[in-house]
């Protein structure tokens, strides 16, 4: 089956990182107090420290990360699948197969690596068809960070050209200062007539010149 990419009712937002913590706990408090959620991170330990710092916080945040014993992930996801509000704080290692249609909002407090990455996760947000939001902040280190993973990989050097040009894409989509809708689909080739109306450069346009 071939579809659109389109998925109108799902926000997208990208800011640059100022204060991750204080940021996310605005974003989750103002708008998703009560709602089930995914918060990505690059790392394994970030993951775990995100979790247990929203528990702190009031939230019911469990970790999600390959390095956790395989019965305490599969727990963890089951309680995400079954349970109410639960968020889960994960690596890219959680998703796959994750089908629950009302996951309210997708966080990533770090940017992913591709823009095919970032489409696939914040995906799994409004299956069910409903308001949802596609929220992400960003900023120079995570660049420096992904940078020096790929630098270290045992790929070729044409394998890293490539992942070098699909992290740049990325980056573009965070800075860009038209629609990110539009931007995204075209990475695609899916077009989109006009500005969708239903991200932040679009809701509220930023100053250029």
């Amino acid at each position: 089956f071939i579809a659109g990419f389109d998925r109108p009712n799902i926000r997208y937002r990208i800011a640059l990182k100022t204060n991750p913590r204080a940021q996310l706990l605005r974003f989750l408090k103002e708008e998703h107090a009560e709602d089930a959620g995914i918060v990505y991170c690059l790392s394994r330990n970030k993951t775990e420290e995100i979790a247990h710092w929203l528990q702190a916080q009031g939230f019911n945040a469990l970790p999600y990360h390959a390095g956790l014993p395989a019965t305490l992930r599969a727990h963890h996801q089951a309680r995400f699948l079954r349970e109410e509000s639960v968020i889960v704080v994960a690596t890219i290692a959680f998703g796959m197969g994750i089908d629950k249609p009302d996951v309210r909002f997708v966080a990533h407090l770090d940017m992913p690596k591709t823009v095919e990455s970032y489409y696939q996760e914040t995906g799994r947000a409004g299956r069910d068809g409903e308001p949802a939001d596609a929220w992400m902040i960003y900023g120079l280190q995570d660049v420096i960070k992904l940078r020096q993973m790929m630098a270290s990989s045992e790929g070729s050097e044409e394998h890293k050209r490539a992942e070098q040009h699909r992290l740049n894409a990325m980056l573009g989509l965070c800075e860009i200062t038209t629609c990110r809708r539009v931007s995204l689909l075209s990475y695609f080739g899916d077009t989109l007539a006009q500005p969708c109306g239903n991200c932040d450069t679009c809701l509220e346009p930023v100053d250029t010149w």
